[in-house]
């Protein structure tokens, strides 16, 4: 048989596994991404083959392949090329789901082949391979583990086919030598137990898709088409939908504008475990950023804010300060995702800051507050993260380094942890002992810059207040950041095992 002739649509290969069975063959199943073909998958598949008559092999197609940063390295049609040259394989299919067990149910093998890395299940953390032995036990299957030399796909992509420049490899090798895998897992897994407070702004992120047709004949005014639009939870919402993807509970208190509040869709976009609490501003709008973007290539034209940023009034904001002291207590952290807007006043950093057991902060320099709000209204935070333009305006310095900057801000606030992100530079970090680190970006692709800072402080904070190294906390906000910089605005936070996956792919 031609290589192309063994490669399969699924369905057709349901449908001549069922003649093999009624002839009695013994079929075998294995699947994987199998991205790079090596030695170790090759011996992994001639083992499989000498256990039954017929070797199938399913693919997992590229939309699905999650295993880090410039993954897939190969196409799904070239991986299963790859796979259909071995002569040991009878029949290859591009799967149409991002596990096997669908796919299990479909072509019901009689053995399913796993290599050895996966025997030990509870170093499983994405459970697909206890879901699968649930489905081989419900179709009659076996499971079963080849033992041969193991080699990792994304060890040998990222030693030999890197998409990082010759700096970021570097930083990485040196990284790797530093820090176990299992180290930084950890941090992340120890989130899992924290109960978060998240107070701030409330900031819906509407984005109006158009496609420019011109100048105005009358006015130099650019003229676009309408085309869709998408509503987005930003601001501290995207904050907490962040911090709950990692932490046991989040409290959010933030307000809303009495008309047109959008309570009912800000609800909706919350994470199950977030507990809302939401002050009703009467006579104000709920904030909106409301873009304007070219529709094919994502540029940003103007943004219109609808906003009332006059505060709250002294009984509201009484109101709330008394209900954070007297509940302030009852959490792990404080995150402040301050962006100006009128929700957090004076009183109420005060408060804040008298009762938290450790309070992270971020202050947004924008154009909606035009650049008065700094982080110098709060005398005070256990851990600090902030972009570049928001230290240099705080400090009117322009163009000076920024370690002295950062060191005399951490003295200044009583600071445990600074960090400055810069974008495409990455990020500086440091502490009150004098440890100062630069980390550089990960990013490869990016889709939106939106929201990217707000992950990176969400997840910077859960690790904080661990008290762990300002390299691991560097490291572990830019492997956010650059999932985040992957997905358009805040259509959805980022997620723990995403991020495990990444990190992972990074430290092979």
């Amino acid at each position: 048989m031609e290589n192309h002739e063994k490669i399969k649509k699924l369905e057709e290969l349901a449908k001549i596994l069922q003649l093999y069975r009624s002839q009695n063959k013994k079929i075998i199943h294995c699947h994987g991404v199998f991205d790079l073909l090596h030695i170790g998958h090759i011996r992994h598949l001639e083992q499989s083959r000498r256990m039954g008559d017929i070797l199938v092999v399913t693919i997992t197609p590229d939309r699905y392949v999650d295993k880090g940063p410039h993954r897939p390295a190969f196409t799904e049609g070239l991986r299963a090329e790859a796979i259909a040259s071995l002569t040991c394989v009878n029949y290859v299919a591009i799967n149409q789901w991002p596990t096997a067990e669908e796919t299990l149910r479909l072509l019901r093998p009689d053995i399913y082949v796993k290599g050895s890395e996966f025997k030990n299940t509870a170093s499983d953390t994405t459970g697909k391979i206890t879901r699968e032995e649930q489905v081989i036990r419900e179709i009659g299957a076996s499971l079963v583990f080849t033992e041969d030399i193991v080699f990792s796909s994304s060890n040998l992509i990222n030693r030999f086919f890197s998409n990082f420049s010759d700096e970021m490899n570097e930083y990485l090798s040196v990284f790797r030598q530093r820090y176990r895998l299992q180290e930084i897992l950890g941090v992340l897994d120890r989130m899992a137990s924290l109960n978060v407070l998240v107070i701030g702004d409330t900031i819906l992120d509407e984005y109006q898709y158009c496609e420019a047709i011109g100048k105005s004949s009358k006015d130099p005014v650019l003229a676009v088409k309408y085309k869709s639009h998408d509503l987005f939870a930003g601001g501290v919402l995207a904050i907490a939908n962040h911090v709950a993807n990692f932490a046991k509970s989040v409290q959010l208190v933030t307000v809303l504008g009495e008309q047109n509040s959008c309570e009912e869709f800000i609800r909706s976009q919350l994470q199950p475990n977030i507990s809302p609490y939401f002050v009703l501003r009467p006579g104000a709008p709920t904030l909106i950023k409301r873009r304007f973007v070219e529709g094919y290539s994502l540029n940003k034209l103007f943004e219109v804010y609808v906003m009332d940023d006059s505060g709250l009034s002294p009984q509201e904001n009484g109101r709330v300060c008394d209900w954070l002291a007297g509940h302030i207590a009852n959490y792990d952290v404080v995150i402040a995702a301050d962006f100006g807007h009128g929700t957090i006043g004076n009183e109420m950093i005060r408060t804040l800051i008298n009762h938290s057991k450790f309070l992270a902060v971020n202050t947004q320099a924008n154009a909606g507050n035009r650049g008065f709000n700094t982080i110098s209204r709060y005398p005070h935070a256990d851990y600090v993260c902030l972009a570049e333009h928001e230290v240099r305006l705080e400090t009117r310095n322009l163009s000076g380094p920024l370690r002295p900057i950062m060191e005399e801000m951490v003295r200044k606030m009583n600071c445990k942890r600074f960090v400055v992100t810069r974008g495409r530079k990455g990020a500086y970090a440091s502490d009150d002992q004098g440890e100062f680190i630069a980390v550089p970006s990960f990013a490869q692709s990016v889709v939106d810059r939106v929201g990217a800072g707000d992950a990176f402080f969400s997840l910077t904070s859960l690790a904080a207040v661990q008290s762990v190294s300002i390299e691991i906390l560097a490291f572990i906000g830019n492997a956010i950041g650059s999932l985040a910089v992957e997905i358009l605005g805040n259509k959805k936070p980022v997620d723990k095992l995403s991020v495990q996956k990444y990190i992972a792919a990074l430290m092979k």
